[in-house]
């Protein structure tokens, strides 16, 4: 009666999901069937005092959700380790959403890749009770089935011993086999900051009793969790009638920017030309003529991060090639340029025609009609009014342009910190480094640009080298440890880029040097991507050799050919597949499948794996390459234009299997910002 009363304190719009010590949204050991916001990216760290987890978790889809798992076990069960670093995936899907009378239903799989120390699965169910309780029950297997356990409902009572081998791969053969066993709980949300837990848990946890690392005495748990504000989450548990475990999770939201929203200097306003005006034919161009246009626009724009490299002009027509330096999305750039021209062009132009340019190659052509620019500004809708009206097509040749000086200086140098970590070592789960890096960039054309960076460490632990694993492969990327321990200073790259524009839908690179920190020499690549088009493909060709690992000028005796032959495909619904197919610096071949998602606001999520011609043996220790990467735009972070952004590879291991050259530029990330799927997702922005 008591809960019943204090209940009235929340409300419904106040429930958050909450996460669990696996660092997926549960109760405390236990899974429920509730999924967090849509694209919702959440870390975690809890445990007790035998077990520590850290997880990553992306609400991939509203009704997908996947983890990656960084486990340290103490008092492990085996006599040949005391202790054990341990990687793990999970999924979990929702097939049932909640409704007015059923409850949610979910499926997961939890360490399904990996070593299988925590390896179950499970059908869990989850139903709201007024607005703030909300109650789960569910059926698991594996782990989740060793307490309580009755015959398997599906007839498959036989779940064959964990036998993982190197770890990293399915072991279908035990999914939903062997005893099954009921677990569940209760979640009582008691105002917008605290909430109460009560789970019956099934994990008996036999191998953590059978060293005494825990003394499960009760199959109960209890727990609180505390959420100050929005992005912030403790809690605190009582286990098993034996042992205290508390947690953090960090919660973001990729959809909304982290800083507040138009930070960036507002836009000019159009200008809308008189009445009558739209009629003229001809400008004078005795008192106005086409350089002086030329030049202020040149001015105008350089203070927008715009940067004029062509202009071709007649009566009723403006055409402008550019470089936009400071908006990460092409359709932004493309509406302050627009906003601009209305103010600069003479009023008989009622067409422009606007070619963006990266890395000197041009993109695609946008051709807008003024007379919609003034009418639609104000307009309810008006983003999407004009990109139906708008027409992107390949962009021309230079022929009728008119070039212009480049304004922005040839060469910018810089001086700022870095810190750079190596996680997920199976000795040693964090190591780093705070430096300084110099780089330096010289255009000497807008297509070809000379670039480069070296680095000095200040204070850090990454040249403490450690254990190598023993492979039968090349070292292309277990000696590692070796380019941090003894490339101090070191050059992180220096590299000579040309691009070019070959044909219709063509688009080519060449870089040549010291193309990363441990391999240089030649690297090309020619791209096919039509502008309307959601499929592009591509094949790239290196020749490099393995760098000393001082970092400086020398090459080491390794060299090796490897390409790839390339496809790409851009989906409608923000998610991107790419299939790399081809030769890997190990000498290997195989192919590498990605697939991310990519927010309106330049968040990307996603996953890969790697699977060549190399056993699982030979691979070593987590069977072959796989791994999850995110990019954060800093525009999302600081509220402020610019193209840069922040990319974290969270990988399980780094083998010589499946390794590919990391070179800087390629042509699909290039290309793609000023393609129609592009403009389509960022059009928003056309106005700001």
């Amino acid at each position: 009666m008591a809960l019943v009363a204090c209940a009235t304190l929340a409300s419904a719009q106040d429930w958050r999901p909450t996460y669990n010590l696996f660092g997926e949204v549960g109760l405390i050991d236990m899974p429920t069937a509730d999924m967090a916001p849509d694209a919702e990216v959440a870390a975690s760290i809890g445990g007790f005092s035998s077990q520590q987890r850290t997880t990553f978790t992306f609400q991939v889809t509203p009704r997908l959700s996947g983890s990656f798992r960084y486990s340290h076990i103490d008092d492990f069960w085996l006599p040949t380790l005391d202790e054990i670093y341990d990687r793990s995936f999970d999924l979990r899907y929702q097939i049932v959403e909640e409704g007015d009378v059923f409850p949610a239903v979910a499926i997961g799989l939890r360490d399904f890749i990996g070593t299988g120390l925590y390896t179950s699965e499970y059908i869990v169910a989850t139903k709201g009770v007024g607005d703030n309780l909300r109650v789960t029950g569910g059926l698991g297997w594996g782990r989740l089935g060793t307490r309580g356990g009755f015959g398997n409902p599906f007839g498959l009572d036989v779940r064959p011993p964990n036998d993982f081998g190197v770890g990293g791969t399915v072991a279908t053969d035990v999914l939903f086999r062997g005893d099954a066993a009921f677990f569940g709980g209760l979640e009582w949300q008691v105002n917008a900051d605290w909430g109460v837990k009560l789970e019956y848990s099934s994990d008996a946890y036999v191998d953590e009793v059978s060293v005494a690392a825990i003394d499960q005495a009760s199959p109960l748990n209890f727990g609180v969790t505390y959420t100050p504000r929005p992005g912030y989450q403790l809690s605190a548990s009582y286990l098993y009638g034996s042992e205290i475990s508390v947690g953090a999770t960090i919660v973001l939201d990729p959809t909304t920017g982290a800083a507040p929203s138009g930070l960036e200097t507002a836009p000019i306003p159009v200008s809308v030309r008189p009445d009558g005006a739209r009629a003229a034919q001809s400008w004078d161009r005795s008192i106005l003529p086409d350089t002086a246009i030329r030049d202020a626009l040149t001015t105008v724009l350089a203070q927008e991060g715009v940067e004029v490299l062509g202009l071709e002009l007649s009566d009723r027509r403006l055409r402008l090639r550019y470089e936009n330096t400071r908006y990460r999305a092409e359709a932004q750039a493309a509406g302050r340029v627009a906003r601009i021209l209305t103010h600069v062009a003479p009023w008989s132009i009622e067409t422009f025609v606007l070619e963006p340019v990266q890395a000197g190659i041009p993109l695609a052509s946008i051709t807008l009609s003024r007379s919609d620019i003034e009418r639609l500004e104000n307009e309810p809708g008006a983003a999407r009014a004009i990109f139906d009206r708008a027409v992107v097509a390949a962009a021309g040749d230079a022929a009728g342009l008119d070039p212009t000086a480049n304004v922005r200086p040839s060469f910018t140098w810089g001086l700022a910190p870095y810190v750079e970590l190596t996680i997920f070592d199976g000795d040693q789960p964090v190591r780093g480094d705070l430096g300084l890096e110099l780089s330096a960039r010289y255009e000497i054309r807008p297509n070809l640009v000379l670039e480069g960076a070296i680095r000095k460490r200040l204070i850090g632990n990454r040249d403490e080298i450690g254990s190598i694993s023993p492979s039968t492969l090349p070292p292309v990327r277990r000696n590692a440890p070796y380019y941090a321990a003894e490339g101090d200073p070191g050059i992180e790259y220096l590299t000579l880029a040309w691009y070019g524009h070959p044909g219709a839908n063509l688009y080519s690179r060449v870089t040549a040097g010291y193309l990363e920190r441990m391999f240089g020499g030649v690297s090309t690549e020619l791209l096919w991507k039509p502008v309307n088009s959601p499929l592009a493909l591509g094949a790239e060709l290196n020749y490099v050799a393995q760098r000393d690992y001082d970092m400086m000028l020398g090459f080491q005796d390794y060299d090796v050919v490897t390409g790839h032959l390339s496809a790409y495909y851009a989906f409608d619904n923000g998610f991107h597949a790419q299939v790399d197919v081809g030769r890997y610096l190990a000498g290997d071949w195989g192919a590498t499948f990605s697939l991310d998602r990519e927010l309106e606001n330049g968040w990307r999520v996603g996953a890969y794996v790697t699977l060549t011609d190399v056993s699982y043996e030979d691979f070593g220790e987590g069977s072959f390459d796989k791994g999850i990467r995110v990019t954060v735009p800093f525009d999302w972070a600081f509220g402020q234009p610019s193209r840069r952004e922040i990319e974290t590879n969270l990988s399980s291991l780094t083998r010589d299997g499946g390794a590919r050259l990391n070179v800087d530029g390629r042509l699909y990330d290039v290309v793609r910002d000023g393609h129609i799927f592009e403009y389509e997702d960022s059009w928003g922005r056309f106005w700001r």
